[in-house]
């Protein structure tokens, strides 16, 4: 996997789309990594 800012390997706009959709998902895995849960105390 390519760091955000590196040139797309994909030729094909299709392939570039889901190169970037997969770019997307490591990124939104690694927020949610470092957003705390909350619960409320009772």
């Amino acid at each position: 996997m390519k760091l955000p800012g590196q040139q797309f390997m994909a030729m094909d706009f299709d392939r570039q789309l889901a190169e970037l959709q997969g770019r997307i998902a490591v990124l939104n895995g690694y927020t949610a990594l470092g957003i705390p849960v909350t619960e409320a105390l009772e």
